[in-house]
C-alpha cells in the first residue's frame, strides 16, 4: 500500500506517490481540473488510487506566513473532506507552506529551464508535501 500525495491549485493539481515502503516521494502527474466542479478530477484520482493500491492521500494545506488559513487553505480543506468520502481513505493534511519555493529551488539547482519547470512545478510540490509527511511519520515513528 501507498501513499498519495496532492499539491490542490486552482486549475491543476499536482501528484506525488510513495514507494511501498512509504519512505521515498516521487512525482507521478499533474491534473488539470476546475475547482468550481471537484469532481472534474475523480476518475483520473480513481485511476490512480487503484493502480497504485493507494491506502491513504495526503493533501498540502496552503497557510498563511503567520499560520492563519485563507482561502486557497479552505478550498484544500473541502476538497480533503471531499475525497476522503468519495474514495473512502484517510486524508491528512500537511501544511505546504514554501513547498513551492522548496521545488523551484530543486529544479533551478538542477539546470531545469523556466519553460521546463513550469511543466513540472505542481508535481515537484506534491513531492515535497508528500516528503514531508513521510518524513514526519518516519521520526514520530522512531519515537
Amino acid at each position: 500500500m501507498r501513499i498519495l500525495g496532492l499539491d490542490v491549485g486552482s486549475k491543476t493539481i499536482g501528484v506525488a506517490i510513495s514507494d511501498a515502503l512509504k519512505i521515498t516521494a516521487q512525482g507521478i502527474t499533474t491534473i488539470h481540473w476546475d475547482e468550481h466542479d471537484m469532481s472534474s478530477a475523480d476518475r483520473e484520482l480513481s485511476e490512480l488510487i487503484h493502480e497504485h493500491e493507494v491506502s491513504e492521500i495526503i493533501v498540502g494545506l496552503p497557510k498563511n506566513m503567520d499560520g492563519t488559513i485563507g482561502e486557497r487553505g479552505e478550498i484544500s480543506q473541502i476538497y480533503a473532506r471531499r475525497i476522503g468520502r468519495k474514495f473512502d481513505l484517510p486524508v491528512h493534511l500537511v501544511d505546504e507552506r514554501l513547498s513551492t519555493v522548496a521545488a523551484e529551488r530543486t529544479l533551478i539547482e538542477a539546470d531545469v529551464s523556466r519553460k521546463g519547470r513550469k511543466k513540472v512545478i505542481d508535481k515537484m510540490a506534491a513531492v515535497v508535501i508528500l516528503q514531508t509527511y513521510l518524513d514526519q511519520e518516519s521520526i514520530g515513528g522512531l519515537q
